[in-house]
């Protein structure tokens, strides 16, 4: 059982572009739909830039999704002015989190909800944890467990800073090998070690994480709502 969630439960994962959900909380992912747990996947922006077009990367994330078990995933912004600068569009953003015609909390009411983490260099991953926060206030669907997970550039630079507060442990140990087939979908996203966003880093972090919990892997995420 993982979080105290059990089969019948489900949970929506907010990404702020189309891998950052896997490379954040990807063993996360796949432990709840290994126990049964209905897994969504909203994902705010898509724009075309050098070396990164929509098409391309909306194949991956399709992809990715179907390895980690995800029941649902959708991605709302692809080359509007809203993928461009999602923190422009405060309200929209707010919006489309809480009660947007897809994956939102008012259509899904989920039991839990992971969002980026606060602290992000990233303005896009700044901009939709504000919004995130905002559209999982109490309410009539309110999700009960409200957690953030960090991507693996953050983790590198929060080296430079104060360390994160990430209370809440995931054992990832088992889900590890669930958790690089779905990130090397991501071809295009991938990069060679040191990068942050190399399979060698991420590991290294993986396990550094675990080592702290005492287990061979984990995730670590960051409590805003725990109700029991």
């Amino acid at each position: 059982m993982v979080l105290g969630l059990t089969p019948g439960d489900s949970v929506l994962v907010i990404s702020p572009h189309l891998d950052d959900d896997a490379l954040g909380a990807g063993g996360t992912i796949a432990r709840l739909t290994v126990d049964g747990i209905d897994v969504h996947v909203l994902t705010v922006a898509c724009r075309t830039h050098p070396g990164s077009d929509p098409k391309t990367r909306m194949a991956e994330f399709d992809e990715a999704c179907t390895v980690l078990g995800v029941t649902s995933h959708h991605t709302a912004w692809v080359d509007t002015d809203g993928a461009t600068n999602p923190g422009a569009r405060m309200a929209e953003l707010v919006h489309l989190i809480e009660a947007g015609p897809r994956l939102s909390l008012r259509q899904l009411r989920p039991t839990g909800l992971l969002i980026p983490a606060a602290g992000s260099f990233h303005q896009d991953h700044q901009a939709v944890h504000t919004a995130a926060i905002a559209a999982a206030r109490p309410s009539a669907y309110a999700p009960r467990i409200v957690l953030g997970y960090v991507g693996p550039e953050d983790t590198a630079w929060a080296q430079h800073g104060p360390p994160a507060r990430r209370p809440v442990a995931v054992d990832t140990s088992g889900v590890w090998e669930t958790k690089v087939k779905a990130l090397t979908c991501y071809s295009s996203q991938l990069r060679e070690a040191p990068h942050p966003r190399s399979l060698a880093t991420i590991r290294a972090m993986d396990t550094a994480a675990g080592s702290s919990v005492g287990t061979a892997m984990a995730e670590l995420l960051t409590v805003y709502r725990l109700v029991a």
